[in-house]
């Protein structure tokens, strides 16, 4: 399993988000360039598409995956793409506040700690779908890390597609996602003039 590697601080800084936004609390203290050149329009569109990947830690081929899915829906492409990255298993679990991050979310998932519908399933990029009811595994709902969890993040909000009890340890999909839950800023459209040349 392919997985980036890059150190966060600093691609979040390259790519001028807020690690906030990947669910690190720490914020980089070094100088910014006094002196940028202007970017192409292609450096921008690029710029938004390794933005998006590095968000939901996907790569390349996958992303490539998700674009041609979202293109053959129907919709707008740009709203469609988003849908289907929010709809990833370890960006549900993130949502649901239990892991830090999308990061440690994924690693959660592949060592099998949550179910789907009461079957238990280890890959990340599952997709759930409404009506769909994400769990904590009974063996681990004992363990220290969820009981932490709970105690923590158990207050957090969760967006409205996911209808989740504050002290239980198990969310369920009520709605598709929608354009105005994602917390971060994208302009998905040019992500799509990128991957429509």
């Amino acid at each position: 399993m392919a997985k980036n590697t890059q150190p966060v601080l600093k691609r979040c800084k390259t790519l001028n988000i807020s690690p906030a936004v990947l669910g690190y609390s720490k914020e980089t203290h070094r100088n910014a360039k006094k002196m940028r050149r202007k970017q192409s329009e292609y450096g921008m569109q690029l710029n938004e598409k390794q933005k998006v990947k590095f968000i939901y830690g996907v790569l390349e081929k996958q992303f490539r995956a998700y674009y041609e899915k979202a293109e053959r829906k129907q919709g707008v492409t740009g709203e469609n793409l988003l849908q289907e990255l929010e709809r990833r298993l370890d960006n549900v679990v993130f949502r649901m506040g239990f892991a830090n991050t999308r990061r440690e979310a994924r690693q959660l998932v592949s060592h099998g700690h949550f179910t789907v519908n009461g079957q238990r399933v280890n890959i990340p990029s599952y997709q759930v779908k409404p009506g769909d009811v994400v769990a904590v595994c009974e063996k681990s709902r004992s363990t220290t890390k969820f009981k932490s969890l709970v105690e923590e993040r158990g207050k957090q909000a969760c967006p409205k597609w996911i209808d989740k009890a504050s002290e239980a340890l198990e969310g369920k999909i009520i709605a598709m996602p929608a354009r105005e839950d994602i917390d971060y800023e994208v302009a998905e459209h040019l992500i799509v003039e990128l991957y429509s040349k």
